[in-house]
């Protein structure tokens, strides 16, 4: 389960990756098996290439892009399918393996039984989501985008869980019930937070109003009030989905740090402290990460670090809140 977690974290890292230098749509063709195998000659290169033109990204985004260069943002693209598959695999070889020796308790089947599904889903997901660029669009549906990653947010937040259950403290104590509330709500606030910031990528959000705190004349950007009467600006303007991506980070940095400081007064959440303390740490760290990510318009190597940030903090959160529960190690 540490192996699957890890790859999922490499996953979604590299789906970052691709979605930075436009390489999501090298591949237009969907292959689940056969796609394993890249281009091995000029005469296949030469197709896959081929087919990439025909598409309207390669007209305006890559304007011009050589066989070469193609090459980098295929390869970019191949190697996260190939992650992904691996994923796959490190769940569902040993469930199987160990649902066959009956090495799994009943209590843990199902859930564990849910994660190789939840991948084949992310894996036609993300099909979904290359499909709305090839025809239409210079890009994928910021809509699928978020789609696609809260699906991986989730089967995260499963590893995390089941790491867990897996590997119970010998403590027993269950936190009080304001103190578990506040951890789960924080942890949804982390994981929507996240999400928001995949409609900032879907709409190039972050190439707008490159300075912080302000954006133009004020903290709220000008006619900020006119554009969210209409819901779908809400989505689809970069502008308001940038400013809200920031409220909401700090709000969840916020709420984290005061979570970690009630958790820690409280009696009876010894378990979850140590996460609760590593959330607040990995939160100043990942607003930091943001605001250099807005000031130098999106260097990709700081975005990567700042996506896996976040990502770290919503399992740290996960973390905080399954040790809040009684630490019986049943699931």
């Amino acid at each position: 389960m540490v192996a699957a977690a890890i790859a999922v974290i490499a996953a979604v890292v590299l789906g970052g990756i691709t979605r930075l230098t436009e390489s999501g749509l090298s591949i237009t063709v969907w292959q689940p098996v056969r796609g394993v195998v890249p281009p091995l000659n000029d005469a296949e290169w030469t197709e896959a290439y081929q087919q990439f033109l025909r598409i309207p990204q390669a007209s305006t985004v890559h304007s011009g892009i050589t066989m070469a260069e193609f090459r980098v943002i295929f390869w970019w693209e191949w190697t996260h399918r190939l992650l992904a598959r691996v994923v796959g695999l490190v769940l569902v070889v040993p469930y199987l393996i160990l649902l066959a020796r009956r090495s799994i308790r009943p209590g843990m089947r199902l859930r564990l039984g849910l994660l190789p599904l939840l991948t084949l889903a992310q894996g036609a997901l993300g099909w979904y989501m290359v499909s709305s660029g090839l025809a239409g669009r210079t890009s994928v549906s910021a809509y699928r985008l978020a789609a696609h990653l809260g699906l991986a947010l989730v089967i995260w937040m499963l590893c995390i869980w089941s790491i867990l259950d897996l590997t119970p403290s010998q403590r027993r104590t269950t936190t009080a019930r304001g103190p578990r509330t506040a951890l789960i709500l924080a942890t949804a606030l982390t994981a929507i937070t996240i999400l928001s910031g995949a409609l900032v990528a879907g709409l190039d959000g972050g190439l707008v109003y490159n300075t912080f705190p302000r954006m133009g004349d004020g903290i709220v950007p000008l006619g900020y009030g006119n554009a969210i009467t209409n819901w779908r600006s809400i989505f689809e303007n970069p502008v308001v989905a940038q400013f809200h991506h920031r409220v909401l980070a700090i709000a969840t940095a916020v709420v984290i740090i005061g979570v970690t400081i009630w958790n820690h007064r409280s009696i009876g959440s010894i378990l979850a402290r140590p996460a609760t303390a590593t959330a607040s740490l990995l939160v100043l760290v990942q607003v930091a990460l943001g605001i250099a990510t807005l000031l130098l318009r999106v260097p990709i190597a700081i975005a990567v670090v700042h996506q896996l940030t976040g990502l770290l903090v919503l399992g740290a959160m996960t973390w905080a809140t399954r040790r809040s529960f009684t630490d019986s190690g049943a699931g």
